[in-house]
């Protein structure tokens, strides 16, 4: 049985670009990945990078770093990941207070401008400006996250490393430590593992007895075909409930019912929102849940809440009221596990209790950081103590 230095649980953009920046300090990696065909957050991710949301010490540092290594990966990897900077919308709803809503946004780095609603139908034509009282706007990144996620597959070949279409069951162990992978038919020794999976992340760690505060939302879209219809900014709701959604739904008190199958912890929220790919393709969302199973299967005619139907005319509706224009584009809807934190920040670093067991998870908000941490993650693990590492360890949930 062949032996690594690291394996890496989870070929998302998380998974590749940690297992790419591993792999850059010499070590020998495996990237392991479940689906030959990718039907996780990445996939379907509108691939904003808020660079400019940082509130803190720590996620102003990491989104500087992080905007600068998003600004020059295209060439570093010596592949497109399709970044741009464009202008980010944020959409008041008529009867909100503009001024109020501004203030929400004082403390991030980069507070967002205060527009009226004759300026934000100007910075977006498309926009129904009897829908909204104002808007704020920022410049904002973007990339392509299946673009991006290859570029670094792409990446880490070249380096030497290997990547295997395989789905983790379990964790091998020796003794308290972690010692390899088990998958349905093959068993793979390693030094050290490395979480990635995502909103899976946590079901992998339950199996091994570990609770690291990794939660996971269900989020549901709407995708087009490249259309003519032309979006020049990112449009999202200045007023996000998704985050309102992660915070009550990770409380300790109600923690428990994680680990009760079919349980629906919050009504389902529905934030409207809309971006244009390079190839002229449309993903307007997005209604999120949180669903204690994750495995629930979102069909045409049952579903625990809801179903198919329901959640596309909600997102349709939603989106009418300020895109008028994308409610009835032809789309197909798809849905995706996404993951969050107790506390809002990422979950990286070794579990203190089980050595050998890394997790590297959370990152939803915001995408920017990425790139910089998978640095520092990879400098962690090649010895060089890191300051935020430490302060996003997993520990701090214990």
């Amino acid at each position: 049985m062949k032996s690594y230095d690291w394996i890496v649980v989870g070929g998302g953009i998380t998974g590749a670009a940690v297992s790419y920046e591993l792999a850059k300090k010499g070590l020998s990696v495996l990237l392991l990945e479940r689906d030959a065909i990718m039907q996780n957050g990445t996939r379907f991710s509108y691939g904003g990078l808020a660079y400019w949301s940082g509130t803190t010490d720590l996620t102003r540092q990491l989104c500087a770093e992080g905007i600068e290594r998003h600004r020059n990966l295209s060439a570093q990897l010596d592949a497109d990941t399709e970044f741009r900077e464009l202008d980010l919308l944020l959409t008041i709803d008529a009867g909100d207070d503009p001024e109020k809503v501004a203030e929400n946004y004082a403390h991030f780095a980069i507070p967002p401008q205060l527009l009226s609603v004759a300026e934000a139908g100007e910075l977006e034509p498309l926009l129904n400006k009897s829908a909204i009282a104002g808007a704020l706007t920022v410049r904002h990144g973007h990339i392509s996250p299946t673009a991006t996620n290859q570029a670094y597959c792409q990446g880490l070949a070249r380096l030497g490393g290997t990547i295997e279409i395989a789905e983790v069951i379990g964790l091998i162990t020796d003794k308290n430590r972690i010692s390899g992978v088990q998958t349905v038919g093959k068993s793979y020794a390693c030094e050290n593992v490395v979480i990635c999976a995502g909103g899976w992340s946590r079901s992998l760690l339950k199996a091994a007895g570990i609770s690291a505060g990794v939660y996971f939302s269900r989020a549901e879209i709407l995708e087009t075909e490249p259309v003519d219809l032309k979006l020049r900014t990112l449009v999202m709701p200045a007023i996000l409930k998704r985050f309102e959604l992660e915070a009550q739904s990770s409380k300790i008190e109600v923690d428990f019912l994680w680990d009760e199958p079919g349980k629906e912890l919050l009504p389902p929220i529905l934030d409207s929102g809309a971006i244009q790919f390079n190839d002229g393709s449309l993903r307007i969302g997005q209604l999120s849940r949180t669903l204690s199973d994750l495995n629930a299967k979102v069909v045409k005619r049952s579903y625990p809440v809801g179903n198919r139907q329901t959640s596309e005319a909600a997102i349709r509706a939603g989106i009418g009221k300020v895109l008028p224009d994308a409610a009835n584009l032809p789309a197909t809807w798809h849905d995706c596990i996404v993951a969050f934190s107790a506390d809002k920040l990422p979950v990286v670093g070794e579990i203190g209790s089980r050595p050998g067991l890394h997790v590297f998870s959370g990152l939803s908000n915001p995408l920017a950081i990425l790139p910089a941490l998978a640095e520092r993650f990879a400098n962690s693990a090649a010895g060089e103590k890191d300051w935020a590492i430490e302060i996003l360890s997993p520990n701090r949930f214990v």
